[in-house]
């Protein structure tokens, strides 16, 4: 179980309203790590009030003496990384590559989603900055693998790409699974997500599933 997943909370919205539970373009969410709102705009995306990024190692949680803009994670014998670290409701490690279509995400990705810094894992997000207004980003999520979306990773690379790379406070974030808009005003201020959600199908299960 996660503490935070920005994708979920948009379908949640999504269903929410196609099932007619709700005629609010305004949606209050209680999740594991907290109260998120919920926005359905007219042209059918949906916007995550995802909160403030966490940038203090102990709430992450990761093993640091301080908080530093990035720091280096070393394992093996002369194996190191250089990553950021943030959470967005649960952690996330970020580093910059060149291109993300040659990234050594299924070797590198495990090493540091089960490192002994995290106590309780990271999920890996691996970054290429296209210009000031857009990113590409792949996710190895910690217990899962490599993934085609993930809304908490793409809200962490943003505000790092923002904070430690000079980017544009609203940014476009491509995932292989789609585009995601990103803004963020600073320091003290909540992340804000927006992309789109769609129904794809509905059914029924037995319940005991069997």
């Amino acid at each position: 179980e996660v503490s935070q997943c920005g994708n979920g909370a948009r379908c949640f919205a999504r269903y929410v309203v196609e099932k007619g539970l709700t005629a609010k373009s305004e949606v209050t969410v209680q999740t594991h790590s907290g109260v998120i709102q919920l926005f359905l705009r007219q042209d059918g995306q949906v916007t995550v009030d995802m909160g403030c990024p966490i940038w203090q190692p102990s709430q992450i949680p990761f093993v640091a003496a301080e908080q530093q803009p990035s720091y280096t994670l070393k394992w093996d014998a002369g194996c190191e990384q250089q990553i950021a670290v943030v959470s967005m409701g649960n952690p996330h490690a970020v580093l910059l590559v060149d291109d993300i279509t040659t990234a050594d995400v299924e070797t590198i990705g495990p090493r540091i989603a089960g490192h002994l810094a995290f106590p309780e894992g990271v999920n890996v997000g691996f970054m290429e900055i296209l210009s000031d207004k857009a990113i590409r980003l792949r996710v190895y999520e910690r217990g899962v693998g490599e993934t085609q979306a993930c809304g908490t990773g793409a809200c962490a690379a943003a505000v790092i790409a923002i904070a430690y790379y000079q980017l544009a406070p609203v940014v476009t974030v491509a995932l292989t699974g789609g585009a995601l808009e990103v803004a963020w005003q600073g320091e003290g201020m909540p992340v804000m997500m927006t992309g789109p959600a769609s129904f794809v199908f509905d059914g029924e299960l037995p319940w005991p599933a069997i």
